[in-house]
């Protein structure tokens, strides 16, 4: 009997033993762990510096390209390839159908379940409206007009929101009209919120032409 008690001890020494092993840390009893949050997501580092880890920042598209395609497709569709909208625009980011046959894409079907087709679509209107916006940016960029701050990127993305003509009448009146769409929101805002990516990259195209 003491024999089997010895036994039955040893082995349930041996497993908390084990298990210890296991345990998780808190970070937050760590006095060298550093806190901090990225759109409302913590992010933990083993440093009281996040410049000591210059890595991390491969996880943020911060100013990129990356970062403004996204930031305007969350805005439009909360990233939803086939999400229509009540007044007919649809995909990621939200297009029309005037838009879409402006770059050569007529089967609405085939583009709804094309992602690869919507992030060409994007690309393709952003160089129209580069090339049919050239003069504005060229003489805008970097100044301020009706309170917002002008960068190319503000420039496109107001454009996806309104249309080029829009966006020349906003300028034309110094900034003081006041354009929205249909769901009233502002091409002003859209101006302000998506300025300063770089975009430098689009090459402005009277013609783009999207394959289907």
């Amino acid at each position: 009997m003491i024999k089997k008690w010895i036994y039955y001890t040893s082995i349930a020494l041996i497993v908390a033993f084990i298990s210890s092993g296991f345990k998780q840390n808190q970070p937050e009893n760590q006095s060298w762990f550093y806190l901090t949050e990225d759109n409302g997501i913590p992010q933990m580092f083993p440093s009281e510096k996040v410049s000591d880890y210059p890595v991390s920042s491969l996880l943020y598209t911060g100013k990129s390209f990356t970062g403004f395609k996204e930031a305007i497709a969350f805005k439009e569709s909360q990233g939803q390839y086939q999400l229509i909208n009540s007044l007919g625009y649809m995909g990621k980011y939200q297009f029309g159908v005037t838009a879409l046959r402006a770059i050569g894409i007529s089967n609405l079907s085939v583009f709804l379940n094309s992602p690869m087709l919507q992030e060409k679509a994007f690309h393709a209107l952003l160089a129209k409206n580069k090339w049919e916006l050239k003069d504005e940016i060229a003489r805008y960029d970097g100044k301020i007009i009706g309170g917002v701050r002008v960068t190319e990127s503000g420039i496109l993305a107001a454009a996806h929101l309104g249309g080029a003509g829009s966006v020349k009448k906003f300028f034309k009146s110094n900034g003081r009209r006041f354009i929205k769409d249909d769901f009233g929101t502002s091409l002003r805002s859209y101006m302000k919120a998506f300025g300063g990516y770089d975009t430098s990259f689009i090459i402005a195209n009277d013609t783009p032409t999207v394959v289907e």
